[in-house]
């Protein structure tokens, strides 16, 4: 889930996020997603290409309502307090700040607004979450 505490990633953040997605789409394809999207408000085509195999755009807020789903998961704003607690939680075990994370990140975002996400300031996309994500537990010893 990608909300636990990440100690280990595959090669890249597209391989984290794909494991994240096919765990996504399972749910998706075992619930429908007429009825995923009824659910959880997040649009059926983002539902139906998520189980097409692309990587639609999704807040981590959407993910987590995807996962809230099945069963014995948290409900959605805990997972993404988990999540973002974790990514402190890992900062703090790699000794990193915020500086380093930037530096290290594939995407653009700068050091502020790392912060603002890490601490739930800012809405943090399911993309810039598993960026993030993958920056720092890569840098875990």
């Amino acid at each position: 889930m990608f909300y636990e505490q990440r100690m280990t990633v595959p090669g890249s953040p597209a391989d984290l996020r794909a494991e994240y997605e096919d765990d996504l789409a399972a749910i998706v394809d075992d619930r429908g997603a007429a009825a995923v999207a009824a659910e959880t408000d997040v649009d059926r085509e983002t539902l139906e290409s998520l189980t097409a195999g692309d990587s639609p755009d999704l807040a981590l807020e959407d993910a987590a309502r995807i996962q809230s789903l099945a069963e014995g998961e948290p409900d959605p704003e805990t997972m993404v307090t988990m999540a973002l607690e974790h990514l402190l939680l890992g900062m703090s075990t790699a000794v990193l700040d915020v500086d380093a994370v930037e530096t290290e990140l594939e995407i653009d975002l700068d050091a502020k607004e790392v912060h603002q996400k890490i601490e739930g300031r800012a809405p943090m996309s399911f993309d810039e979450f598993v960026h993030i994500q993958y920056v720092i537990a890569d840098g875990a010893p």
